[in-house]
């Protein structure tokens, strides 16, 4: 039997102080998410923010200057963070499409951990150091490129990766989502019952009682009042057909409860109810690093982080998104589309065909740095972006870039030994409060 080193027990600490709260509620939950990680060292990495973080933090960044240190970031930028979605002016999109980790903090902490995951999952696929620093550099210098231009641009909201911009698999996914339609997903998650509809006894689906119900339904009337008023009332009633509680999630959202909320569409047919998520904020990894009292004490809670967030890092968010609270406990609210399609990675194995989908993510990722929602009516962040960046980088783009890749390839080398560390503790029962068995 392996004894503990030093690096072990400081990823097992890292987890601890990250989870140690949900993993007290649900054993079980983190048993399956650390099953996951232990997959191999990309499902590591994903599960691992709170580490990633523990570590960048204690390194010198030269490009966190008073405002740079100090902007919106997604806050767990990996390569499986992006897919297509239905905008709010009704255009299909390709985008970063997960913010429960959104914070504010340095802006290079989401190129850094997008940059390591990209080390990570083309590692993976057996691709040379060489090749690997290659994509990172095409990724970096792309994001730079596309900063520059909203310096320059007059229209910041013009960009947007969608069906006339996009190109390989990229363009793919959206033509994909643009298959999908609405009935088609009510039909898979909810039946027809008595001339209404009601949500399937799938897997994973909990059928609440009475009091829990009403509990969430008040919440979800609460939740109305958060919505930007020139959101409101789209034709929408917001009238609650049906609640169910949902468990079984990914590796991200191991013991937090949510809920999933039917309610009445834009009229009474029953082909475009609206089906909303419920679910509890997290504790965002970058929250744990970043000491400005300011940031802290901006949010009521997660729930209301994360919206906030999100309307922040989007030129035009869900209009259906907001927040509420179930016993104090934030919540975040936003619709499931139907025109959700993850990008396959599988598919990419040749650096070319990689380098063109890393290359407009990497406008994509400037994109959210750099452009809010007409919606967002922060003032965490009372400067422009793109300026404070580019005033950074000045004219030391190729040191910047360089930085950006070494980064990537060092710390997927040290993710792919934590990987080693964390199975060996998992599997021997090194992690308190989860057993492997």
């Amino acid at each position: 039997m392996t004894r503990p080193d030093a690096r072990e027990s400081f990823i097992v600490e890292s987890l601890l102080t990250a989870f140690s709260d949900l993993m007290s509620a649900d054993p079980g939950a983190f048993r399956t998410k650390f099953r996951k990680m232990a997959a191999d060292p990309f499902a590591f990495y994903r599960g691992s923010a709170c580490l990633f973080y523990a570590d960048v933090h204690a390194r010198e960044d030269r490009w966190a200057d008073e405002r740079t240190s100090r902007v919106w970031i997604q806050g767990d930028l990996h390569a499986e963070n992006f897919g297509t979605y239905m905008d709010g002016a009704g255009v299909l999109i390709f985008d970063v499409n997960d913010f429960d980790e959104a914070y504010v903090g340095h802006f290079t902490w989401d190129l850094q951990r997008f940059a390591a995951s990209v080390a990570l999952m083309c590692w993976q696929k057996a691709l040379s150091d060489r090749q690997i620093g290659a994509l990172i550099e095409t990724f970096t210098r792309a994001y730079v490129r596309q900063v520059r231009w909203y310096v320059e641009s007059a229209d910041d909201a013009s960009f947007a990766l969608n069906l006339q911009t996009a190109s390989g698999a990229v363009l793919t996914a959206l033509q994909t989502a643009r298959l999908s339609t609405r009935s088609q997903m009510l039909d898979r998650l909810t039946v027809v019952d008595e001339s209404d509809r009601r949500f399937r006894d799938l897997p994973g689906v909990v059928r609440l009682g009475r009091e829990e119900r009403d509990t969430v339904v008040d919440a979800f009337h609460r939740y109305l009042d958060t919505i930007p008023r020139t959101q409101r009332f789209r034709g929408i009633t917001y009238d609650v057909k049906d609640v169910i509680a949902k468990t079984g999630f990914g590796i991200g959202s191991a013991g937090l409860p949510a809920y999933t909320v039917l309610i009445e569409g834009f009229n009474q047919a029953l082909d475009n109810d609206a089906v909303l998520s419920m679910k509890q904020g997290n504790v965002a990894a970058p929250s744990r690093v970043v000491d400005d009292l300011d940031v802290h004490r901006y949010f009521t809670h997660h729930g209301h982080r994360t919206a906030v967030s999100q309307r922040a890092l989007q030129a035009h968010a869900d209009p259906l998104l907001g927040y509420t609270d179930i016993n104090g406990v934030g919540f975040v609210v936003s619709e499931i589309s139907p025109y959700e399609a993850d990008l396959d990675w599988s598919d990419l194995t040749e650096p070319a065909e990689l380098a063109d989908v890393i290359e407009q993510l990497g406008r994509a990722v400037a994109k959210m740095h750099c452009v809010s929602d007409a919606d967002s009516d922060q003032s965490l962040v009372g400067f422009q972006t793109e300026e404070a960046i580019v005033d950074v980088i000045g004219d030391a783009e190729n040191e910047f870039v360089s930085d950006i890749v070494q980064f990537g390839l060092e710390y997927s080398r040290i993710v792919r030994d934590d990987h080693r560390h964390f199975v060996e503790a998992f599997r021997e029962g090194r992690i308190p409060g989860v057993s492997a068995t």
